[in-house]
């Protein structure tokens, strides 16, 4: 188990990473960028020019402090130690929101402990706010120099929940036909890691989405954890293994989006 102490000094570092990823972004990459496209064989998978400068940033931060620490990034090779800790680094998450100036992009940043992430970050530059957790029951959004405790919205019922769903092609339309129950209920944008953020101040009560990669979820899971709410795959698996993910403000509610999704749960 780690200890509070250890907490402070992590939730710390994240906390001052945070505002040196904001000061670089206005400082080095707030102009024309590359873009190239991952994906060789039709469909779109972004990456510019800005992905890996910020994971090249982030990176030398996690080595000046812990040298001896795991990391791993979307953009580059895995970095192997015999540490118990691993940083899980998406260096702009929601890149598609990026290319086209949607202010929505943000930096994810998770401290994993023998496997399980236990502190999480999320800074949105242009919004200039930043989500992270001091421990597992503890989690803050910073805007301007106001720190504000969040939680997620705990009584909130099952008839007027408020419900953010993307898909990203992660399943077919004769799979959409299968939840009809979900469709309905789709009356919010889905806007990257910002749902999950705008989840975990009780702005939104559910969050469901297809296909997410360890590092679009690791980091977010100890700040949704820390904020009350409850996360997994559609298949009530530990959202660790990334994938399908559900999000939601109660264990009430989760249990009926599970049930909901089970026609289309893998």
């Amino acid at each position: 188990m780690l200890k509070s102490s250890d907490y402070k000094v992590y939730s710390k570092f994240l906390e001052n990473l945070a505002i040196k990823l904001t000061q670089y972004y206005y400082l080095k990459l707030n102009k024309p960028f590359k873009i190239s496209n991952k994906k060789k064989r039709g469909g779109y998978d972004p990456v510019t020019s800005a992905d890996k400068a910020f994971e090249k940033f982030i990176r030398k931060e996690i080595s000046k402090k812990f040298p001896n620490h795991q990391v791993k990034g979307e953009e580059f090779d895995q970095k192997k130690t015999n540490s118990e800790f691993t940083w899980v680094i998406d260096p702009i998450d929601g890149t598609r929101s990026f290319v086209i100036g949607n202010p929505t992009w943000s930096n994810l940043i998770s401290l994993n402990y023998k496997g399980h992430p236990i502190l999480g970050l999320a800074n949105f530059p242009i919004l200039k706010k930043y989500y992270f957790n001091t421990s597992n029951r503890l989690a803050y959004v910073v805007e301007g120099k106001k720190r504000k405790r969040i939680n997620v919205n705990k009584k909130v019922l099952f008839s007027n929940i408020k419900l953010a769903a993307a898909f990203h092609g992660g399943i077919t339309l004769n799979q959409q036909k299968k939840i009809p129950k979900v469709l309905k209920l789709m009356q919010f944008p889905c806007v990257d890691a910002l749902s999950y953020a705008h989840l975990t101040e009780g702005k939104i009560d559910v969050v469901i989405q297809c296909g997410n990669k360890i590092w679009d979820i690791h980091p977010l899971i100890p700040i949704i954890n820390a904020a009350g709410g409850t996360v997994s795959t559609w298949s009530n698996k530990n959202a660790v293994k990334a994938g399908n993910i559900l999000v939601t403000t109660n264990k009430n509610i989760h249990k009926k989006f599970i049930k909901i999704l089970k026609p289309v749960a893998k």
